[in-house]
Order: structure tokens, then C-alpha cells, then sequence
């Protein structure tokens, strides 16, 4: 265990260094930024600090001003297990994402990235038994970043979510680590039932542009579901699935689509 938490500590770390670097260099090469670098990483000490200023600048409004979010925030991020996670999204974003050579890039810009550490606020928060603040975060994340997590949901850490507009993940859904979903990907339920009624999607899966996915199903590990696909069953470990509604086209032959990013597949 405590070579985990070491293990954990060093990552946040060198993500953060990396982080700050960046910004020391931009903000010499682009001037014009070099208040928004200062105000947002480079007055910080750490990257609970930094993430907590940036979000509740971000999320800020006449009736959540910035002071009362960022002391929930300082009070959330105070714990190193949540940063590290946003460490391992940042680390999840760099890797898979080709639009993406920077540490800072993500967590200055992408939206997928930030509405993602809003939701761990808003999750710990649930946890708490907070709910009411909780779900005034999510409301204002779905105003600003137009993705919709409830806080009851269960996600895991490495992360990435690509573009991220139109995102929908709903109250008893769960998503392990290592997954990664692009925009307008929606794990919903059916309406016709209450309770446990979301998807659960496991480790290393890819959840291709559109993606619909309702019900108390199970996306097994290391599947690929294709874009606009409508999925209503639950889908076998590595498993391709496409359609409306989808059917299995075929089997991925890597353990973790959702690191290779590659969304292409012939169908048989």
C-alpha cells in the first residue's frame, strides 16, 4: 500500500512539474498570457491549488461565487487521492489524445478534463452526505462545460474524455479506469425503471462519438463500442459492437482499446 500511495505521489508530482514548466515557458513566448498563466498555475504550489482556482473561476456565478466554490474546493483537494486521479487524467489525455503535447493543454482547456475534476468535487461531496451542494456543482458544470455527471456516479481514474460536449452519465452508472469516451456519449438509463438502472462500463473501454448506452447493462472490459451506436444488452470483454441497435461486428485483439484510440474495424 505505501509503495502505492509512493507510486501515486511521484506521478502528481512530475505531472505538476511538467504543468508548471510549461506555463513558465509559454508565458515568456506569449506575453499576452502571462497574467492568466500567473493567476491560474504559476502563483500555485500545487495542483490541488491550481485546479481548485481555475474551476471555481470557471464555475463561478452571481449565485456560486468563486470564493464559496473554491473553499469547497481547497477543502476537496486537499486530498491526494482525488489529485492523483486528475494526475492520471492529465497523464490519459497526453497519451491518447493527438491534439495533445502538453500537460497544461488540458488542464487550462479541455473541458472533458475539467468537467471530469469538477465531478470528483461533487462525488466527494455526495459521499458526505452534501447532496444539495453537490448537485448545485453538477448544475453549474452542465451550464459552463455542457456535460451532465450526476454526482452519485462511480468513475475511476486515467480518464479520458475527448471533446466532451454532450456528455451524459447518469446517477448509478459506473466507470472503471482506464476508459476513454468522446462527445455525446450518453450512459442513460430506459425510463422504465428506477433504481440500480445505468450501465456499467469496465476497464479499458472505448465509447466511439454518439455513443448511446441505456440500461443496467455491462460493458465488458476492453470492448469498443462505434460511434452513433445505440446499445441496449450488455456486451461481451472485447467485443466490437455497432448498429442501432448494436450487434457484435467483431473482437478487438489489445487488451485496453481505450488506449490506442483507434476506431476503426471491418465488419465481418
Amino acid at each position: 500500500m505505501n509503495n502505492l500511495v509512493d507510486n501515486n505521489q511521484a506521478m502528481t508530482n512530475k505531472v505538476w512539474r511538467y504543468i508548471f514548466r510549461e506555463a513558465q515557458t509559454t508565458a515568456q513566448e506569449e506575453p499576452v498570457l502571462a497574467s492568466y498563466l500567473q493567476a491560474t498555475i504559476l502563483d500555485h504550489d500545487n495542483m490541488g491549488s491550481a485546479l481548485s482556482f481555475h474551476l471555481s473561476t470557471k464555475l463561478a456565478s452571481s449565485a456560486t461565487p468563486m470564493q464559496m466554490l473554491g473553499d469547497i474546493m481547497d477543502s476537496v483537494y486537499a486530498d491526494p487521492e482525488i489529485i492523483s486521479c486528475a494526475a492520471k487524467d492529465i497523464q490519459a489525455t497526453v497519451d491518447r489524445d493527438s491534439a495533445c503535447d502538453l500537460y497544461s493543454t488540458p488542464f487550462l482547456y479541455f473541458k472533458g478534463f475539467l468537467a471530469l475534476q469538477a465531478y470528483r468535487v461533487a462525488h466527494h461531496l455526495w459521499l458526505q452526505d452534501e447532496r444539495s451542494v453537490a448537485l448545485l456543482i453538477q448544475y453549474r458544470i452542465s451550464l459552463t462545460l455542457a456535460v451532465d455527471i450526476h454526482p452519485a456516479a462511480v468513475i475511476g481514474c486515467g480518464l479520458m474524455i475527448d471533446h466532451a460536449t454532450g456528455l451524459v452519465i447518469g446517477e448509478t452508472a459506473v466507470v472503471e479506469d482506464s476508459v476513454s469516451i468522446m462527445q455525446s456519449v450518453t450512459l442513460g438509463g430506459t425510463g422504465k425503471v428506477s433504481g440500480d438502472r445505468h450501465p456499467k462500463i469496465r476497464k479499458g473501454v472505448l465509447l466511439g462519438p454518439g455513443a448511446k448506452i441505456l440500461g443496467n447493462i455491462e460493458i465488458g472490459e476492453g470492448a469498443m463500442v462505434a460511434a452513433s451506436s445505440v446499445v441496449l444488452k450488455a456486451v461481451e470483454p472485447h467485443a466490437i459492437v455497432a448498429g442501432v441497435p448494436a450487434k457484435v461486428v467483431g473482437h478487438v485483439d489489445i487488451d485496453e482499446p481505450s488506449k490506442v484510440m483507434d476506431h476503426y474495424f471491418k465488419c465481418p
